[in-house]
């Protein structure tokens, strides 16, 4: 969020609290940095400048690589084919630890999931590769410390079944429910699909992915656009110790999707617009183990904002996220579960909080918190069994149900406008559809120049405010609103009164326009034919 001038200047407690946030956030990249040491061989792709490479295809460099090495990349649409040996295919696959994977344009260096000799993240059908299992595009699997930077991924798809289909993906272990990585980074970095098989599959599914890591991480300066599922998600991390930064989501059906991921987390600085919902965090009983999603501070450390909770998402632009029309709309598990037209979300979700974002022009909600049902069984050979959560038909029923209730989740300080523009009842800047727990969720110093507004009604009223008070939110017309809005259960018709939301129709997506590219792709490179002394500083 931009602060504009007729803002009052900071006050001395947000400018200790931005001071310390630049500290955690120095000392993160400076743990990072340490990882991938600037010495190495420099192994490079193509051609760049007229001075050959050594490697026609980027995996061929990366077999080739060893910890600490660089793999630069020279401008070109490479259609990587694939490899396999982690269990998930994947264009490109990184089992090297410690490598440093660079292109030298963020834009014209393009990891391409479509068929070879096909034009540049084409969007037409026979271009696609159409896989019984899907393809990953770039994978790190369970390789500590690898940076991926100044590259754009897409179009690599979904099976039929939908498995896989992720842009770039830190992949500490899958569905294993252990941590299996540590460090990692992305870095001017963009993450898309320009292929649509309506809301069903084959598609795109995820962004940019990060899953049983310790960290610490940092995703700064990139774009997920055109996903099924999310543009970027991060997961099954009791203290993930990641930040996202400079992150920017649009025509995504989640902008970011968080599950069984807590502790030191942080959005910051991005926007979320074009989706149809922005940013969410839920918990699940599933192979993301363990659940449940909880934010609060490890060793009870009072964290930045002296809460308690250290998963903070903050100075983010969330607005017009609207667009019923994305991939995997009503196919595909949470995402086709939430109702379009929500800013954030947060379901089934312990100690999130929301501090000093811009809310605008969300038509269902702007926030909604609310307990999470799920339905189904985990993997089996995990510890996951409905922790964090209420089993309400236990196994061994075919089809257990574990109940999560969001509580402990606070909402201080944020500006909202012109949400709720649906109109159905309990449409508005915040809504909360929870049972009582104690303590419940929290809500202050929120502002509307129209107004807040709430369902419950008078949200930032005892008990919701002063945190730390037992509430719920238990509101019939909300609970209709909500069910009505995901379709799941029943058809609600577009045009009902009290209960219209947009439904799913033609799904059409674009290749994203030119983003930002590394200043200097040289700078830090150990010398070599592209970057001599002179253009690494």
């Amino acid at each position: 969020m931009r602060m504009t001038a007729s803002e009052p200047a900071p006050k001395p407690t947000f400018r200790l609290l931005r001071r310390c946030s630049l500290i955690v956030a120095a000392t993160t990249l400076a743990a990072l940095a340490a990882a991938p040491a600037t010495f190495g061989r420099v192994l490079r792709v193509g051609s760049y400048h007229g001075v050959a490479g050594q490697y026609k295809t980027i995996q061929s460099a990366v077999h080739a690589a060893k910890p600490r090495d660089w793999v630069l990349i020279a401008p070109g649409d490479y259609h990587e084919q694939g490899v396999s040996g982690a269990g998930e295919p994947a264009g490109v696959l990184i089992r090297t630890s410690r490598l440093h994977l660079r292109g030298m344009n963020r834009n014209s260096v393009i990891v391409d999931g479509t068929k070879p000799g096909s034009p540049p993240c084409s969007r037409a059908a026979s271009d696609q590769e159409r896989t019984t299992d899907g393809r990953n595009g770039i994978e790190v699997f369970k390789a500590s410390g690898v940076y991926i930077e100044n590259l754009t991924v897409c179009n690599y798809l979904t099976g039929p079944n939908g498995g896989e289909g992720n842009e770039i993906w830190w992949n500490g272990g899958d569905g294993s429910g252990k941590i299996g990585m540590g460090p990692w980074r992305g870095n001017y970095i963009t993450a898309t699909s320009t292929y649509s098989n309506g809301v069903n599959t084959p598609f795109a599914d995820y962004g940019i992915f990060v899953s049983n890591s310790r960290g610490p991480g940092v995703v700064d300066h990139s774009y997920a656009s055109g996903m099924g599922d999310a543009g970027y998600y991060v997961g099954a991390c009791p203290d993930c110790n990641a930040v996202i930064t400079h992150a920017h989501a649009q025509h995504n059906a989640l902008g970011f999707s968080g599950t069984n991921a807590g502790g030191h987390l942080v959005i910051e600085h991005s926007e979320f617009d074009h989706n149809k919902t922005g940013p969410t965090s839920d918990s699940e009983n599933n192979g993301d183990a363990p659940s449940p999603q909880n934010g609060r501070c490890p060793g009870g450390a009072a964290g930045p904002l002296g809460s308690g909770i250290c998963e903070i998402w903050k100075f983010n632009y969330i607005h017009d996220n609207n667009d019923p029309n994305v991939p995997g709309n009503s196919v595909n598990g949470l995402a086709g579960a939430v109702p379009v037209g929500s800013g954030a979300i947060l379901g089934g979700t312990e100690y999130v909080e929301l501090w000093r974002n811009r809310i605008v022009r969300n038509n269902a909600w702007g926030v909604w918190i609310t307990d999470s049902p799920y339905i189904g069984n985990p993997p089996s050979g995990i510890n996951q069994h409905c922790q964090g959560g209420i089993y309400v038909a236990p196994p061994p029923l075919p089809e257990p149900l574990c109940y999560f209730q969001a509580y402990g989740n606070q909402v201080i300080h944020n500006k909202f406008a012109d949400n709720g523009s649906y109109g159905n009842p309990s449409n508005g800047d915040i809504a909360m559809l929870t049972t009582l727990h104690s303590p419940g969720n929290c809500f202050r110093r929120n502002v509307d120049p129209g107004g807040l507004t709430s369902d419950p009604p008078a949200i930032q009223s005892p008990p919701y405010n002063p945190c730390g008070e037992p509430n719920a939110g238990l509101e019939p017309l909300l609970l209709g609103n909500a069910l009505c809005g995901t379709q799941l259960l029943f058809p609600c018709p577009a045009n009902t009164p009290g209960a219209g939301y947009p439904h799913a129709g033609k799904v059409v997506l674009h290749m994203p326009r030119r983003q930002p590219t590394m200043p200097n792709p040289c700078k830090g490179v150990p010398a070599n034919p592209w970057c001599p002394a002179s253009k690494r500083r």
